[in-house]
């Protein structure tokens, strides 16, 4: 895999401020800093053509099985970035106008060169994600989604294949802009077009860097 140099989804404010569950163990969270990320994702972000403005709840991964590499390169999409360093996160929604798309956009700001170390750890987990497998008829294979020249750095993956039997894919983004880990996933039934996940993730990368 080639890397290149370049919750108001949980409702309420002390479910963000908990990570909706995650624990803050290793995290200072800074109240302002989170009332920053909620503010830049919710209010008038300026998205891809075809996406609502309107943000939902944090994006959820689908399945309930998945291994630990898998799950961990999808966590943060949830809200749910690793906790060291931590400061703020927050993490929504949006509805696409393509036949089940959405996309999951969260933002997580780390002190030091927290972003960094954990977006490599990421990288590790999301190049070690090859399939997951499900009785209900989930079958998702993971393919490399090349991407480059966004952010600081940038690593991409697209999971295909069915999702409880019905065709379905999912591109996953984790990007890093300064001290703001960046986490996009993009999906659709059938398909996802890899340039709408552009557009999504320079999106996102305009509002880590707009905080």
């Amino acid at each position: 895999m080639r890397r290149e140099p370049w919750i108001i989804g949980c409702g309420l404010l002390a479910c963000v401020v908990a990570g909706c569950g995650g624990g803050t163990a290793g995290s200072r969270l800074d109240p302002g800093a989170m009332a920053e990320l909620r503010e830049v994702l919710s209010e008038e972000p300026r998205l891809p053509d075809g996406f609502t403005p309107r943000p939902g709840e944090a994006w959820r991964i689908p399945f309930d099985k998945a291994g630990k590499h898998c799950r961990t390169m999808l966590r943060p999409a949830e809200g749910r970035a690793p906790r060291q360093a931590l400061t703020a996160q927050a993490a929504v929604s949006y509805t696409g106008d393509n036949l089940g798309e959405q996309a999951g956009v969260a933002l997580a700001r780390y002190t030091g060169g927290g972003a960094a170390d954990h977006l490599d750890d990421l990288a590790d987990a999301l190049e070690s994600c090859r399939r997951v497998r499900s009785p209900s008829g989930t079958d998702l294979r993971s393919h490399e989604l090349p991407i480059e020249d966004v952010g600081d750095e940038v690593v991409g993956a697209r999971l295909s294949g069915r999702l409880n039997g019905y065709p379905y894919a999912m591109d996953v983004v984790l990007s890093r802009a300064g001290d703001t880990l960046v986490s996009v996933v993009h999906t659709g039934m059938e398909y996802v077009d890899a340039g709408r996940t552009r557009a999504m993730v320079d999106a996102a990368i305009t509002m880590a860097e707009d905080r």
